[in-house]
């Protein structure tokens, strides 16, 4: 327990009461931050609460998957800095964000014992942002699976059914703010591994424009396709976030628009948008008929509140999606390599699961000319999805092709064919949006007969994010989803109304 004596000495503490749990559950991170500024409670309390949702509910879950109290109990008794977010509880995802002293283990049993030497850029931004890093939340295995489920760690399990998996590779951060144990965690999103873990378990995620959030100091990373955000349960906290982290890094290769603030955009009216609707998904997979039903759902409601909705395809390359695996396996190898530096010995078969290491060994098949001719290709993917947006604000799908599946669904015994065969019967609507590097969201507007979330997907013109935080912001006031709470969540265990 935090030692209240030392706060009432340094006058931190407001000696009124002790912030209940259910309490805690039902603010966002800016009502938390409010309850700080006002003096109200101490950010040591909101840890203690932080950690005590943790215990009540990570059990069932499997969403987080270290903790460090007592390096975030130092910050705090050293003295947050006056950030939007003083004193928030605040998770990692346990892949590209580090944080000095602290392991990145990315789910795989190798790099376990991995300390980062200091922090990422992004991570000294959220730090500078007021908020109270204490953990880490779970990945899939070096983000290989479209499931967060590792050898590591084992499976992650969805808030809203125990038998589903919480998405990928956020989907640790996803599970742990639909439960409640905090309002936002960190993500970040390569070919969708922010907005398919937010529709499993019903929660807002943002995807930002290439370059908007900073990647250093490791650099770019697969072409400024792999972009850092964050999971969270409303609109102004994803917008005000994204206020307090984005900007320039000096070196990096892609680099932020402009654009901002972005927090103003939430509450101003979006205007009638040219909505472009489609439920086919890229390259042929079939989409679940609850899937087709929450986007005609969310028509209706788009239709109500005045904007103009009609059907539009992508008219995408034939070769697009084996340019974007050729891609994806190079980016795969090559991380590898660097891997092993880390290790100070090479990546070896037993390392990894049959999949992911005949996935390696396919990524170092491929020639650089092959790789250049494949860059070429997923250049024209980006530039069939700008052209639609010529003619159209936003475009508007099914963040998935099917409700959340099965744990345990993607097999890693599978060869490489058949585990892309699965990524695009899964999640074939979210990678074109990484290769144009436009902003896309999926919003938690519709449940499904089972209580399962569906979201939906919308995306912007690169550099739009105000054109979808007006949109996010008018829908969330038209169909609130904040009271949503799954079965395992804080709120429920903890008594919040």
């Amino acid at each position: 327990m935090p030692d209240r004596e030392a706060c009432r000495i340094l006058g931190r503490w407001n000696e009124g009461r002790d912030v209940q749990i259910g309490e805690y559950a039902s603010h966002d991170a800016l009502g938390l931050a409010a309850l700080v500024a006002r003096r109200e409670v101490h950010p040591a309390e909101l840890l203690d609460a932080a950690l005590a949702a943790v215990d009540l509910v990570d059990g069932s879950l499997n969403a987080v998957v270290a903790t460090f109290a007592e390096e975030a109990r130092r910050h705090i008794a050293e003295g947050l800095p006056e950030g939007p977010f003083r004193g928030v509880p605040f998770l990692l995802k346990d892949l590209t964000a580090h944080y000095a002293g602290q392991p990145t283990g990315s789910g795989w049993p190798p790099r376990l014992t991995y300390a980062a030497r200091r922090d990422t850029t992004l991570v000294a931004r959220y730090k500078a942002a007021g908020l109270s890093i204490f953990g880490k939340t779970a990945v899939p295995e070096l983000a290989m699976n479209w499931s967060t489920e590792s050898s590591a760690h084992g499976a992650t399990r969805n808030p809203w059914d125990l038998a589903r998996t919480a998405g990928t590779s956020s989907g640790g951060s996803a599970a742990a703010v639909a439960a409640g144990i905090v309002p936002m965690a960190h993500g970040n999103d390569g070919g969708g591994s922010i907005r398919v873990p937010a529709s499993c378990c019903g929660v807002f995620g943002l995807k930002p424009s290439r370059g908007r959030n900073p990647v250093g100091p490791a650099g770019d990373l697969w072409q400024g396709m792999l972009v850092e955000h964050a999971l969270t349960r409303s609109v102004r906290d994803s917008a005000a976030l994204l206020d307090a982290t984005a900007g320039p890094e000096p070196g990096q290769f892609f680099n932020s628009p402009a654009g901002g603030p972005f927090l103003p955009e939430v509450g101003r009216d979006p205007g009638r948008l040219r909505v472009a609707v489609s439920t086919k998904a890229p390259y042929g997979a079939p989409t679940h008929p609850d899937c087709i039903a929450a986007v005609a759902e969310t028509v209706m409601l788009l239709e109500s509140l005045g904007h103009a909705c009609e059907p539009a395809e992508i008219d995408l390359p034939e070769t697009g999606w084996y340019d974007f695996e050729t891609f994806i396996l190079a980016e795969y190898a090559a991380e590898m390599r660097a891997e092993a530096g880390l290790l100070g010995r090479p990546v070896r078969e037993e390392d990894f699961p049959p999949t992911l290491w005949h996935m390696i060994q396919a990524g170092e098949r491929i020639s650089a000319v092959e790789l250049n001719l494949a860059l070429s290709g997923v250049h024209r993917v980006a530039q069939a999805v700008a052209s639609l947006f010529g003619r159209y604000d936003v475009i508007l799908s099914p963040t998935l092709a099917q409700p959340p599946v099965p744990l345990g669904s993607f097999s890693l015994a599978a060869s490489p064919a058949e585990h892309f065969a699965a990524y695009l019967a899964w999640m074939p609507f979210t990678h074109v949006f990484n290769v144009s590097g436009s902003p896309a969201m999926s919003v938690p507007l519709v449940w499904n007969e089972a209580g399962l979330p569906i979201g939906v997907q919308f995306a912007a013109a690169p550099q739009a994010e105000a054109t979808l935080l007006r949109l996010a912001g008018q829908l969330e006031q038209a169909r609130p989803w904040a009271g949503k709470r799954p079965p395992v969540s804080v709120a429920k265990a903890g008594g919040a109304a």
